[in-house]
């Protein structure tokens, strides 16, 4: 057990110390300054690939003599 005085004393220290570390935990929400962008161009180049590669099986399956 400990004496009172002692506890006394560390329930104090303990809250000065919040009562310093307390105004520096803020939390500042801010809308960002330029609009959040998408870039979608992965999307794009793909379905143009796969068009592609259809149009080339198709070539090579019409014309079997070029491999």
């Amino acid at each position: 057990m400990t004496h009172p005085s002692i506890r006394l004393v560390t329930t104090g220290c303990l809250l000065s110390l919040l009562t310093l570390l307390l105004p520096a935990c803020t939390v500042k929400l801010a809308a960002p300054e330029e609009p959040i962008t998408i870039n979608l161009n992965v999307k794009i180049e793909h379905e143009v690939r796969v068009k592609v590669e259809k149009d080339l099986d198709n070539l090579f399956e019409q014309n079997d003599a070029l491999f």
